[in-house]
């Protein structure tokens, strides 16, 4: 086993049994895998929401009212996208189906800078718990421990999907049974206090409002609203995270979606009332949930108490890492989806042999560091950037959805009914946005949206590159029409080649005027050298199409039927010809196993493969585009197989202008 196994664990092969089912997560895994980061907000969202009140914590009651009305009709709202996108429909993909591919950018840029703060948050306010457990002293080590915590998730993701959430199960069911148990315990030990504390409520209405008018009591809890608003930040995570789940989708998608609402709202609206039942106060270096415990066990014997609480923070210290699987799961998944549709460099769909999006993963993890540094790991201050984002997201997926439903009116028997769950969730999200936005500018909220605008930017400038070097190519499309027709008038008998006669074989990657054009070089080049022309042909699996055992075999269809065009054109043309095709995440890989075999049946062969070169290249050029020709320049030549490059220059128009030309006249 070599070093890259034992640590990230057997490259799994896509012809393995039952590779679906093994990849994929039931809905109580993918519970604990999507659900975690809403779930992980309780130990930080209700407690900004608890001291944004100040001494007016029994208002707390009408936040906790409010969370359980947000919480529900978001999930009722992203079930209906969940249907409508059963192979995922996440705020990118909604946003660019239903509204533009402008929005979906908005959109999906919105999501990748929340997915990022997912991460960064989760693991700072990890630290938080646990470091609650600890003498004040090693305070000093906590961020370094944060730094460790990034670290450490991000290589537990590059092992798979399936393997990252196992490990988490048992903490995570140990936080939902503590807790509960917390809350239960808490409301029946001071349950006769509950009617003192709807009186003390009614009471503290009309005080705050006479001092400060009703207005001013209605902002008052708008800001204690909207600092506890990353608490529905992970509600999203089902809808992107699709792909992953187990047959059928839907249904899964929509159990996981009940667990997560459910588990949510009970456990944000019980731990405010239990703050205010235990009548709870901040203490430095504690969390509220700490303390809320220690006055929970305070007349406990000492060692059941000591367990208890131990267990009680500790889970909570986990499952706030845990929290941020979600930003890796989905957050490479969003950037995946945007570099197929080009808005990222197309390396972000690629799979590992893990059969995950390994650069996606990194990037993921990079960010989430470089946030850490900048924040200092201080969860106050990520609490400010955090929620304005998925907002964003919310309410454009929102829009699209009561768009769709008014457009299908006519062909939808329960369009209405529909309309009005995701036009209630439009409306509640857009007045959260607009909210969170004015409460938190000008408290640094502005940073995230600056960045994100920076992020919009880029994947603007990106698109416009390959549209760019698309549309240079797109001038030789026309040697493929003319192709086509000489043909189907020839009509060639198949023939099987002479298998010692000088052979081509050219790599190929789809139907297209670069393959043609690389195949109409070679006769130019070398005259009537080459007798026979051979075509390998790879059809990656990508984060586009890993979906399914259908979404494979299409792509293999597709690559044979690819290949066989150019064996048709080839014969057309009075060449043996022969095909070999193959599906796989590893291009260089799967072209030297098929070269191998191509090389033993056609002895004397040499290889040719095309390659865009750029005029001037730069590291943009390099950074969006794979050089995959000249990668495996190397590797033939490691394994005694001569490949030749005909490269086709971009950035000047006479170049693929003069390559169309000089393809047409040969």
């Amino acid at each position: 086993m070599s070093i890259k196994s034992l640590l990230f664990g057997r490259a799994r092969s896509l012809s393995e049994q039952n590779l679906f089912h093994k990849v994929s997560l039931i809905a109580v895994f993918a519970w604990v895998g999507l659900g975690a980061d809403g779930l992980s907000s309780s130990c930080y969202g209700p407690e900004e929401t608890f001291k944004a009140l100040g001494g007016s914590t029994h208002l707390s009651i009408f936040v906790a009212l409010a969370s359980v009305v947000t919480i529900v009709a978001i999930c009722a709202s992203y079930s209906q996208i969940i249907s409508l996108f059963p192979t995922g429909g996440g705020g990118y993909l909604v946003a660019s189906k239903l509204l533009s591919p402008a929005a979906g950018v908005v959109s999906g840029s919105a999501l990748l800078i929340d997915y990022v703060l997912t991460i960064t948050i989760s693991v700072a306010s990890g630290a938080d718990a646990l470091f609650s457990l600890l003498p004040a002293g090693w305070l000093t080590w906590k961020l370094a421990f944060a730094f460790a915590g990034v670290a450490g998730l991000t290589f537990m993701n590059l092992r798979g999907v399936k393997e990252s959430v196992m490990l988490w199960v048992p903490i995570f069911f140990l936080f939902v049974v503590t807790h509960a148990f917390a809350i239960i315990y808490g409301i029946i030990t001071h349950g006769a206090g509950l009617g003192g504390a709807v009186t003390a409520t009614v009471q503290e209405v009309h005080t705050v409002s006479s001092q400060i008018g009703v207005f001013g009591m209605l902002a008052l809890l708008l800001r204690a609203y909207s600092m506890g608003a990353g608490t529905y930040t992970g509600i999203e995570a089902v809808s992107n995270g699709l792909p992953i789940l187990r047959e059928p989708r839907v249904a899964t998608g929509k159990r996981t979606m009940v667990y997560m609402g459910a588990s949510l709202a009970i456990t944000v609206a019980g731990l405010l009332v239990v703050y205010l039942l235990y009548a709870v106060k901040p203490v430095e270096g504690k969390t509220l949930n700490a303390v809320l415990c220690e006055q929970l066990v305070a007349g406990w014997p000492h060692s059941v108490g000591t367990g208890f609480l131990f267990a009680f923070l500790a889970s909570e210290a986990v499952l706030l890492l845990i929290a941020a699987q979600t930003g890796f799961l989905d957050g490479p998944r969003v950037l995946a989806n945007m570099a197929i549709d080009r808005w990222f460099p197309t390396r972000f769909a690629n799979l590992s042999d893990r059969l995950v999006t390994e650069n996606g993963i990194v990037l993921m993890g990079v960010a989430a560091a470089v946030m850490m540094w900048f924040t200092r790991g201080s969860v106050d201050t990520l609490v400010v950037l955090y929620s304005i984002n998925v907002f964003i997201t919310f309410s454009l997926s929102q829009l699209g959805m009561v768009v769709h439903w008014w457009q299908e009116r006519r062909t939808e028997p329960q369009w209405l009914r529909k309309l009005a769950i995701n036009g209630f969730g439009l409306a509640l999200t857009t007045f959260i946005l607009i909210s969170l936005t004015a409460v938190k500018f000008f408290e640094g909220g502005w940073v995230t949206l600056v960045v994100t605008g920076v992020l919009v930017a880029i994947a603007f400038a990106v698109k416009q590159h390959y549209r760019n070097v698309g549309a240079q190519l797109n001038r030789l499309d026309g040697i493929v029409a003319a192709a086509e027709v000489e043909t189907t008038s020839r009509r060639p008998a198949a023939a099987e080649p002479d298998r010692r006669a000088r052979t081509a074989i050219i790599l190929v990657n789809g139907y297209n005027g670069l393959g043609l054009h690389t195949c109409l070089h070679v006769p130019r080049m070398f005259g009537n050298t080459f007798r026979n022309f051979v075509f390998l042909q790879i059809g990656t699996v990508d984060a586009g199409n890993f979906k399914g055992s259908a979404e494979l075999e299409a792509l293999r269809g597709h690559a044979q039927e690819g290949a066989e065009r150019y064996a048709a054109w080839a014969r057309a043309h009075g060449y043996g010809a022969a095909t070999y095709t193959a599906i796989g995440h590893d291009v260089t890989g799967e072209v030297l196993k098929l070269a191998h075999q191509a090389a033993e049946t056609f002895p004397n062969h040499v290889f040719f493969a095309g390659q865009l070169l750029f005029t001037n290249e730069t590291i943009l050029t390099r950074l969006l585009h794979n050089y995959t020709a000249f990668a495996l320049q190397r590797r033939f030549y490691l394994a005694s197989l001569p490949l030749v490059v005909l490269p086709i220059r971009v950035g000047e128009e006479k170049s693929v202008e003069s390559a169309a030309a000089e393809s047409a006249a040969a």
